[in-house]
């Protein structure tokens, strides 16, 4: 039986997500894997791999929030805002500690973030490091993020620490660039490490290494159930007649279950196997109706 589940790893640094999802490929035999959130190669940290069945929940995962720390270098000013780019301004004169902080907490809550352009994104089939490194700049439209929480600290003269908790679609070293660019003296990030990604630690994930001294059976045992990726949904138990309507793709109205669920909302579905597909509230001629969206288990 091919794999399926959720399996935590610590991607280190110098290697893609991609080339971690390879490696892993080959290590749990199957072609059937994913991930939640790409790491750039020179940062480290969570990276949430999809196995099996797992792998079609990726485009439901919303992945909450993100918790990352990070340390970012003030006075100068990169191309890619970290500091493996190409330096385009220095500063000398560098503010005190305590206006730092002040201008680090003023980011807390959301705020109009415009993605660099070395950046995975894409623009008209291209992405927009491909574009970057030949040399092109193109006109990006802000995007509004929101930084849950942000704390720092003074490790070095220039150099601090920062930990922050943030939505989907945050870009860790541009808030550092925009960082630098309220204080007047520019910053660029010198390490990136995800701390969370939704419900799922750090602190539970194995390294690749650790991976490849498993067996192939010790591996799978790792895998979490599919269904932790939606364990903040509701769970909704219909009745063996509609349960067997809901699995022929059928929409269930929500009048005749008896329950209310707003439109748009989505619901763990159980057999008398427990999970076994995620399912929508939307707006029918009729009423307001359930109805599977992506199936995980037949």
């Amino acid at each position: 039986m091919a794999p399926e589940g959720i399996l935590l790893i610590n991607k280190p640094q110098g290697i893609t997500s991609h080339d971690a999802v390879y490696r892993l490929r080959r290590l749990l035999r199957t072609q059937k894997i994913g991930h939640t959130g790409t790491l750039d190669p020179d940062a480290t940290g969570l990276l949430v791999i999809l196995a099996g069945r797992a792998a079609k929940a990726a485009e439901y995962v919303t992945a909450d929030e993100k918790t990352y720390r990070c340390t970012f270098i003030l006075g100068i000013t990169t191309d890619t805002q970290d500091v493996t780019g190409t330096v385009t301004a220095r500063c000398e004169k560098i503010p005190g500690e305590e206006d730092v902080l002040y201008a680090v907490s003023s980011f807390t809550g959301e705020y109009a973030q415009i993605p660099p352009m070395y950046s995975a994104l894409k623009r008209g089939g291209r992405k927009l490091v491909d574009l970057a490194r030949r040399g092109v700049e193109i006109e990006r439209e802000p995007r509004t993020v929101c930084i849950r929480s942000v704390a720092a600290e003074k490790i070095g003269d220039a150099e601090y620490s920062m930990t922050v908790t943030c939505s989907k679609g945050t870009y860790v070293r541009t808030l550092c660039d925009d960082i630098g660019k309220k204080l007047g003296c520019g910053a660029a990030m010198s390490s990136l490490c995800r701390l969370r990604s939704g419900g799922y630690s750090l602190d539970d994930a194995l390294t690749l290494k650790q991976c490849e001294e498993l067996t192939y059976e010790e591996l799978c045992a790792r895998l979490i159930p599919t269904e932790s990726l939606f364990y903040d949904l509701p769970v909704l138990r219909l009745p063996d007649f509609y349960l067997r309507l809901c699995k022929n793709g059928c929409e269930i109205y929500q009048k005749k279950i008896g329950t209310g669920f707003g439109v748009g909302e989505r619901v763990r579905l159980y057999d008398e196997q427990g999970f076994f597909a995620l399912g929508e509230v939307g707006e029918y001629d009729s009423g307001d109706a359930v109805k599977s969206i992506k199936v995980f288990r037949l």
